[in-house]
């Protein structure tokens, strides 16, 4: 059903009707002059097909400007910003995805807001006078959640909690001996906390909980999991992630492994099937809104600029004064590509490896000449992957900092005059880990399995070598988030003769590990099968051979990725060793 929102601003001498059956703007045209905003148009989509629309037939000298909507990423348009003083002056877009730049002037005019919560914008009316459009107003229709598909092994009777919620607040878990007997979900709709009811069935076992905090833009972003697909059907066990903190996992780590996740969207409701245990689970997906940090610094003085916002950052510019000038920041930009940024001042540039590596937060200075007169003095930047810039500019004891947890910088507004005033940022939720695929084990088949999982890459490797077994150990040091994580012990130290030796790639951070060499035989009298030798290559260089090659040789590898975890078989010696691998991007 379609909702007419009136026009906001200055009533025009001439009124306009735009068109709200063509479908979703794919493609928003304003043009303007040096006194403000004088038209606005639209293109629509609608069943794949292009469809032309105006709500002003003026054709008016001046810029124009565009702003494109991809509907094939499910973008669709949320709100416009208007800044208006006798005519609008400026105006500014937002999708569920992204926010355009400030198109016009803002300077202190008043500002009014287009927008209507849950639903999106499907067409404009308004009025206009001779020289500008004066007011604005639009047509809107509700947003639809993305249903994700429900995962595991159908049995027992579907329930479905519904999308129609802002986010979760409370998760409950009751797992027993067959698996997870049942799931309950508490939600936050209109600000209002909503019980959720069980799905499954009680009984022995245990009860886990997992906490989110919506007051602090907590939301749910992934669920990972495991469900027995050959026996009986039950789901196994569960993890939770939120942008701030991830659960423990509960249940058990076997079975066919799951996840329900989309990228730069937050879940919002659960579906399923239950009886005496939880069968299958899916998901309902929204857009995770964007976060607009408000500027830090002088925000009385000085023009208001905003860029908008990007997919991502690969570059950051900033043009900052000598010391002379007490270090002052006249301006930062982001860039994706190398065009370079011509600006008076010294000109610095920090890199990320986007998309791998995105920038987490900003730190900041200010120079204090008076209380009335202060400017940005210095800037460094933070990134995913632990890396911190240089400071560019002149550093002092008046800090800010902009950062909004589980996200990642998207772009920039503020004040500027010759110097940089205020300082503000837009942040969206960082994309998932993409999962790693599981390279079969090669080797024999005794001993118990074990699977350390995947991480981000291998720091170090651990070899124990005995007197009648080559390869007798294996121990692995990962890096996840730039933290060290020590991998399980495989095999056994106590064999005589045994001693250590190491493969270390972390002291070079732009080395991975890309294939494993080994070979198996007989050992221990010809009554087992074990590795008896293990070579690994880097994409810079290759380690000594461990052990004896004999037997049946195998390599490990998979065409443009890099190996980030390992699995397999051991007892007393290891019989078996897999790999996990992601793609190199």
């Amino acid at each position: 059903m379609t909702q007419r929102l009136e026009a906001q601003g200055e009533e025009g001498e001439y009124k306009w009707e735009g068109r709200s059956d063509l479908g979703d703007i794919t493609k928003i045209s304003v043009r303007g002059d040096s006194e403000g905003i004088k038209f606005i148009g639209c293109d629509y989509i609608k069943y794949g097909h292009l469809a032309y629309g105006s709500v002003s037939p003026i054709n008016f000298p001046g810029f124009t400007q565009t702003f494109e909507i991809n509907h094939l990423k499910d973008e669709q348009l949320l709100s416009v910003d208007c800044y208006y003083n006798s005519g609008i002056r400026g105006i500014q877009f937002k999708t569920n995805l992204r926010i355009s730049e400030l198109i016009g002037f803002v300077e202190d005019y008043n500002k009014f807001s287009v927008v209507v919560d849950g639903k999106k914008i499907i067409g404009f009316h308004g009025s206009s006078n001779v020289s500008l459009l004066s007011s604005l107003g639009a047509y809107f229709t509700w947003t639809s959640p993305t249903r994700l598909d429900a995962i595991g092994i159908y049995g027992g009777k579907e329930w479905d909690d519904g999308a129609d919620h802002e986010g979760l607040t409370k998760i409950y878990v009751r797992g027993g001996p067959e698996g997870i007997r049942y799931i309950k979900f508490d939600y936050v709709k209109d600000g209002q906390h909503i019980y959720g009811q069980a799905h499954g069935s009680t009984g022995a076992g245990f009860t886990q909980t997992f906490d989110l905090n919506h007051l602090v833009k907590e939301y749910l972003v992934s669920v990972e999991g495991y469900y027995d697909d050959s026996k009986t059907g039950v789901i196994q066990g569960i993890q939770f992630k939120s942008n701030i903190q991830t659960s423990d996992l509960m249940g058990y780590d076997t079975g066919k492994k799951f996840k329900l996740a989309a990228n730069g969207k937050k879940i919002v409701g659960f579906h399923g099937s239950a009886e005496k245990n939880v069968n299958s689970l899916g998901a309902y997906v929204t857009t995770f809104p964007i976060t607009k940090l408000e500027s830090k610094g002088d925000t009385n003085r000085g023009g208001l600029w905003d860029d908008g916002t990007f997919e991502g950052v690969r570059k950051v510019y900033v043009v900052y004064a000598t010391a002379s000038d007490y270090g002052s920041v006249s301006r930062v930009m982001l860039n994706y590509d190398n065009t370079a940024v011509k600006a008076l001042g010294e000109e610095g540039k920090f890199e990320v490896d986007y998309p791998n590596e995105l920038i987490t937060s900003v730190e900041g200075t200010f120079y204090m000449e008076s209380t009335k007169n202060k400017w940005v003095s210095s800037l460094t930047f933070r990134t995913s992957k632990g890396r911190t810039s240089p400071t560019f500019g002149r550093a002092t004891n008046s800090k800010f900092m902009l950062e909004s947890k589980g996200c990642a910088l998207v772009g920039f507004h503020g004040r500027s005059t010759s110097k940089l005033r205020a300082l503000g940022a837009y942040f969206c939720l960082m994309p998932p880990d993409p999962d790693a695929e599981k390279l079969e084990a090669r080797g024999g088949d005794g001993g118990a399995s074990w699977d350390d999982g995947s991480f981000d890459g291998i720091q170090k490797i651990y070899i124990g070598i005995g007197d009648f077994i080559n390869v007798a150990f294996v121990k692995f040091l990962y890096d996840k988030d730039s933290q060290l994580v020590v991998g399980d012990d495989h095999g056994s130290k106590k064999l005589p003769g045994f001693g250590y030796e190491e493969f270390e790639l972390g002291n070079n951070p732009s080395e991975y590990l890309i294939s494993v060499e080994g070979s198996y035989d007989l050992v221990d009298g010809g009554k087992s099968e074990a590795i008896v030798m293990l070579r690994f290559k880097t994409n810079m260089r290759t380690s000594p051979t461990f052990g004896t090659e004999a037997g049946t040789n195998f390599i490990l590898h998979k065409k443009n990725h890099k190996i980030v975890g390992f699995h397999g078989k051991a007892s007393i010696m290891l019989h078996q060793i897999g790999v996990h691998v992601l793609p190199i991007t």
